[in-house]
C-alpha cells in the first residue's frame, strides 16, 4: 500500500519540479493530486516523465482527509490559510514557504543533517522546509561540524532569478533580449536592472541593515544544525537563471586542513566534490541544472585566521533548495513513521 499525496501549487516552479522528482524518485504513491488556485483549475500537468497527466483541481475546494501528506508551494499568505486546514485533517504539511520555519513546534529539516528532528512534526502536523540557499550550505557544514565543530560562517551568496520565481526567470530573459535590441529595460519584479548585473538586496530590509534573507540563512542553520554556530550572510542575486552559488569561509574550533576537508565532504551524503586545482576543475550553476547534488568546489586553506578554510558551494535551488528537499522529507516521514510502503 502506497501514500496519497497532493501537491500544492503544482503549475509554479517549484511545485513542478515536485511532481519532476516524485516520478524520478518514483515515490511510493497510490494517488498524486496536483493543486492550484482556481485560474489554473482543470489545467493538465505532466507528471514527471511518466507519461501521465495530472488535471488541477482547485485547493480552496478540495479535502485533504484521507491523504496522507501534501508538499506545499504556494508561498506564505495561502499556506496561512490551507496548512493548518490540511493538518487538522491529518494531512502532513510539508512546507516550502518561510511562515513556519522558526516555529519551536515545527521541525525544520534537511534530511542528510538533522533527519532525527523529524519526529516532532505531529505538534502541529506541519514539516517546514528551509530557505533555498540555507539548505544547500548546511549540507556542506554538516559533516565538518561533526569533525572539527564550527565557530563561526561567513557566506556570500550568488543566488539566481528562479528563486524570485517565475516572474523573476522572466525579467532577466526579457530585459537580456531588451537590451540587445535598444528597447526600455525597467525593472519590475527586482529593485534594479538584473540583466548583466548582480542586486546585493534579496527579500526585504531589517533595522540592523541585513536582509531578510540574510537574517534566514542566520537563524536557520542555528535551528538546523548548532545554535552556537555563528554566521554572517551577504545574499546576492545573480543574472543566472537556475542554480545558486556561495562561497563559504569557515572557522573551526579544532584543526581541520583542506586536505582533511576534502576527504570527508567526498564521504558525505548529498554531496559530490568536484575540486581539481585546474581550468574548469570546479562546478558552476550551469552544470548543477537538474542535479540532486549539493558540489563542492575550490576547497582551500585560510591563512588568515586558525583553523579556517574556504569553499565553493553550487546547486539547484529549485531542486536541493526547495522540492528535492521536500521529496527527501516526504521519504523520510514515510521510512520513521507512517511506514506505509515498507
Amino acid at each position: 500500500m502506497g501514500y496519497r499525496v497532493a501537491v500544492a501549487g503544482a503549475t509554479g516552479n517549484v511545485g513542478r519540479e515536485m511532481l519532476n522528482i516524485l516520478a524520478e524518485r518514483e515515490f511510493p504513491a497510490d494517488e498524486i493530486v496536483a493543486l492550484a488556485s482556481s485560474r489554473s483549475t482543470g489545467d493538465e500537468i505532466e507528471y514527471g516523465e511518466t507519461g501521465r497527466k495530472l488535471k488541477v483541481k482547485n485547493i480552496e475546494h478540495f479535502d485533504p482527509a484521507g491523504f496522507d501528506m501534501a508538499l506545499f508551494a504556494i508561498g506564505s499568505e495561502a499556506t496561512e490559510i490551507y496548512a493548518p486546514k490540511f493538518a487538522a485533517a491529518g494531512c502532513t504539511v510539508i512546507d516550502n514557504s518561510s511562515l513556519y520555519r522558526m516555529d519551536p513546534d515545527v521541525p525544520l529539516i534537511v534530511p542528510e543533517v538533522n533527519a532525527e528532528a523529524i519526529d516532532g512534526y505531529r505538534a502541529k502536523n506541519i514539516i517546514a522546509n528551509p530557505n533555498c540557499s540555507t539548505a544547500q550550505m548546511v549540507v556542506a557544514l554538516k559533516p565538518l561540524h561533526d569533525a572539527a565543530t564550527i565557530r563561526r560562517v561567513v557566506v556570500s551568496t550568488y543566488q539566481s532569478v528562479s528563486g524570485a520565481g517565475k516572474s523573476g526567470m522572466d525579467e532577466l530573459f526579457e530585459q537580456s533580449r531588451n537590451i540587445f535590441v535598444g528597447d526600455s529595460n525597467e525593472p519590475v519584479k527586482f529593485t534594479k536592472q538584473i540583466a548583466f548585473n548582480v542586486i546585493p538586496h534579496i527579500d526585504k530590509f531589517l533595522e540592523d541593515g541585513s536582509t531578510k534573507e540574510e537574517w534566514k540563512m542566520v537563524v536557520e542553520t542555528k535551528k538546523i544544525m548548532d545554535p552556537k554556530v555563528k554566521v554572517n550572510a551577504t545574499c546576492v542575486r545573480v543574472p543566472v537563471f537556475v542554480g545558486h552559488a556561495e562561497s563559504i569561509n569557515i572557522e573551526f574550533e579544532k584543526e581541520l586542513s583542506a586536505e582533511e576537508a576534502q576527504n570527508i565532504l567526498r564521504e558525505a551524503p548529498g554531496i559530490m566534490l568536484v575540486d581539481k586545482r585546474e581550468d574548469g576543475g570546479y562546478v558552476t550553476p550551469v552544470e548543477c541544472v537538474g542535479e540532486y547534488a549539493t558540489f563542492i568546489s575550490r576547497v582551500r586553506d585560510d591563512p588568515t585566521i586558525d583553523n579556517g578554510i574556504s569553499l565553493w558551494c553550487v546547486s539547484d535551488n529549485l531542486r536541493k533548495g526547495a522540492a528535492l528537499n521536500a521529496v527527501q522529507i516526504a521519504e523520510l516521514l514515510g521510512r520513521r513513521h507512517l511506514k506505509k510502503a515498507d
